[in-house]
């Protein structure tokens, strides 16, 4: 039978003993302390040798959120590793380490349909029979003793299902095969004394052996292979191999023993590289003087090039095969502490295609990733010197490194060659059609010193140029659309509306879906200009962030929002939270605490009822983002991370950061309805904020259709014009009003 029959056939078990599926599991199989190390003792070499190779994965999936555990022939876990923020979530459900896995409890799993039927399985998403499994992928790879085929247990793979991939199958696979030819290694070791009970001959290993002066004695068949010498040629002589030689001689000098050493072999001239194991330890006699040494090399080349695989994946896009966002950020901070000469300079280029939506909602996704590798081959075409890096950045979005350059009208001429190249059509299943693309571009030094200003800089060009008309390149300017005069004035106008208390705060409605009640709002400033009437956030904020008013103004919204929330409560509407966005030049600010606890105290507002919203990036700096919002959680005070899911952060840090909620960001809330990858994003973040114990609110929420998935995904806190636009502190009492008489007459 196949997986999915076996699959199908488990689930219909569960259904008949009457397993709840959206249930949490409940366990009654857990070893006590004492059998659990008496198990450990029994499985003590297997587990080791598997540690080692579990780890060196782990190393290469770094970046990678992976949880792995390891099980007995019974299915009693005996280790997990990986990270961390999964395994909270899995020991919340009560799998931990002690554990014996069993279907009546664990309904449909990976773990009991591998020991039954001893053959790898996966199980993804809707595939697990409890529905709190639905957002994860599971992989799950048998092992046992090579030799005598006994099933001594299972090792597993699970991370979230947006991770899901059939290699981390094949990769499992791949590294179950070499860990039951340790574990047949180790086997065969422990039955070896000196040579009569070594059959040279019939292991996969390279074999030699020396007397105590480090002449050859034996060398095996494998030994040739792996070396590239025959064994006529160096029987009867010292080891030809420098290196292999000094280590024979250590070990025949001293007794030292070598373990796990990896080793590159070239066999023959013209012949691919070998990667192997080698081993060396001393022969001893029954008086325990040594007498010879003993080497051996294992053959991990398929393993190397898997992990090689592994790595590749992680620095580069598996639909178009181009270097990801990660290499190229992490080429350009490698340019900028190591390959940058005085006096370089450099570009960064942001490629957009215009109109890539349309296109991908009236042909499919398919032909869509079809278009993004065409476009890919394209710009590699265009940006084939080795000057030029590309990249894809993610979506419909590249990336363009121009090294090595002498003026900045070679950057100019890159970008009009890629405009160029994107008259002619592009031909998908048959069709003919034309798109355009858009450029942004930045110059190192003059437009950033560092990699994120740059990426940011070329980011905006790009953007202007989508709204200038599209189809060009746009050469970032730092103020694009005034002179420095205006700029200048601009700063002035808003040094003077701080003065002149021009700023008002609106105030954004926060929604609790299951009674329709207010249980928050955000406060929003906006700028009530003499002449130009109310001023969009978006027109001054970038210069107050520029100029450092920002400090000062954020330090005028917090105060004035924690006032305006004891006004309400102290005419006595229910107490609510009140939301106030921070800065990142707020955050970064020494005083920052200091600064709050003053406004606590001058606005005598209780802290629980104040809630900071940070963004992702101003955690980049872990110990920092820790120690500033620890003391701010002493205080007492709620934390919120903003756009949550645009930036960078680890789940893991969540818990670290003591964030209180999480605020899916609106670019993902208002395709959801959409796009599947936005919907898979946003439940998701839900089902793992959730698990963490973290509140979710999204916001941007405009239609029923986004807020009725959002209740299916048991997220009811919202915000958004489905509700209520911002509005001026008095709407806001008259909507709190009116549901004070509404519960009045209930």
């Amino acid at each position: 039978m196949s997986n999915v029959s076996l699959i199908l056939e488990s689930k219909k078990r569960c259904e008949k003993l009457g397993i709840n599926p959206r249930g949490i599991p409940t366990f009654s199989n857990i070893l006590s302390e004492v059998d659990l190390t008496l198990k450990r003792a029994e499985y003590e070499e297997i587990l080791s040798v598997i540690t080692f190779f579990v780890h060196k994965m782990l190393e290469l999936m770094k970046g990678i959120p992976v949880l792995i555990l390891i099980t007995d022939e019974n299915g009693c876990v005996l280790e997990m590793a990986g990270d961390e923020a999964i395994k909270s979530v899995i020991e919340q459900s009560g799998i931990t380490v002690g554990l014996v896995f069993n279907e009546h409890e664990a309904g449909t799993n990976s773990v009991n349909l591998v020991l039954e039927h001893c053959q790898p399985f996966q199980l993804i998403g809707n595939d697990h029979y409890y529905e709190f499994l639905g957002y994860s992928a599971c992989y799950t790879v048998p092992f046992k003793h090579s030799d005598g085929n006994k099933l001594l247990g299972t090792i597993s793979i699970m991370t979230a299902i947006d991770q899901h991939n059939p290699f981390l199958l094949a990769m499992l696979c791949t590294v179950v095969d070499s860990i039951e030819r340790e574990l047949m290694l180790k086997k065969q070791n422990r039955r070896l004394h000196i040579l009569n009970q070594v059959v040279i001959e019939t292991t996969r290993n390279g074999i030699i052996i020396t007397d105590r002066d480090g002449i050859i004695t034996e060398f095996n068949k494998f030994a040739e292979i792996l070396t590239g010498s025959k064994k006529q040629d160096v029987i009867n002589k010292p080891i030809p191999d420098a290196k292999t030689n000094d280590f024979i001689q250590e070990v025949l000098q001293t007794g030292k023993e070598y373990e796990d050493m990896e080793l590159m072999l070239l066999p023959q001239k013209g012949q691919d590289e070998l990667v192997c194991l080698f081993d060396a330890f001393p022969i001893r006699d029954e008086n325990m003087q040594i007498m010879g040494a003993f080497a051996q090399f294992r053959d991990i080349t398929e393993r190397y090039h898997t992990q090689k695989q592994i790595n590749y994946l992680a620095y580069h896009d598996d639909l178009t095969g181009l270097p990801n966002r990660r290499f190229f950020t992490r080429h350009i901070d490698e340019l900028l502490r190591h390959g940058i000469q005085e006096k370089s300079i450099f570009a960064v280029m942001f490629l957009d295609l215009d109109s890539f939506k349309k296109i991908n909602d009236t042909l499919g996704h398919n032909n869509g990733d079809t278009l993004l590798k065409l476009v890919a081959e394209r710009l590699k075409t265009c940006c084939h010197a080795p000057n030029l890096l590309v990249s894809r950045m993610g979506g419909d979005e590249f990336t363009i490194l121009v090294q090595e350059m002498t003026d900045h009208t070679e950057a100019i001429h890159v970008a009009e060659v890629i405009i160029k190249a994107f008259e002619k059509p592009f031909a998908v299943e048959g069709y003919e059609f034309y798109i355009t693309a858009s450029i942004g571009i930045a110059f190192y030094p003059q437009d950033g010193m560092n990699g994120e200003m740059l990426m940011k800089n070329a980011d905006i060009a790009l953007y202007r140029m989508k709204e200038d008309g599209k189809n060009n390149y746009n050469i970032f300017k730092p103020s694009p659309n005034s002179s420095g005069i205006e700029q200048l004035t601009l700063e002035n106008s808003i040094r003077k509306a701080l003065r002149e208390e021009e700023f008002v705060l609106y105030y954004q409605p926060q929604i609790d879906t299951l009674t329709g009640n207010i249980i928050g709002t955000e406060a929003l400033v906006r700028w009530n200009h003499p002449t130009l009437g109310l001023v969009p956030p978006a027109k001054f904020i970038p210069i107050a962030e520029e100029t450092g008013l920002i400090v000062p103004l954020g330090e005028w919204v917090l105060r004035t929002a924690c006032i305006q929330n004891q006004i309400w409560k102290e005419k006595g509407y229910p107490p609510m939270s009140v939301s106030v966005n921070l800065s990142s030049r707020q955050f970064s600010k020494q005083n920052l605490v200091k600064t709050i606890t003053e406004i606590l105290h001058e606005t005598h507002i209780d802290p629980q009822y104040l809630e900071l919203e940070i963004t992702e990036s101003m955690t980049m700096n872990v110990e920092v983002a820790i120690e500033v919002l620890g003391r701010l959680k002493e205080l007492g005070i709620q934390i919120c991370i903003d756009d949550f899911g645009t930036g960078y952060s680890n789940l893991y840090y969540l818990k670290l950061f003591s964030i209180d909620r999480l605020k899916i960001d609106q670019s993902f809330v208002r395709d959801i309805m959409t796009d599947s990858n936005d919907a898979d994003i946003v439940a998701t973040i839900i089902a793992m904020a959730h698990n963490l114990g973290i509140d979710v609110i999204a916001e941007g929420v405009e239609t029923k259709e986004q807020l009725d998935f959002l209740r299916s995904q048991n997220c009811h806190e919202v915000q958004g014009f489905y509700y209520h636009r911002p509005l001026p502190a008095e709407q806001i009492e008259q909507l709190l009003m009116k549901t004070m008489e509404i519960d009045t007459k209930l």
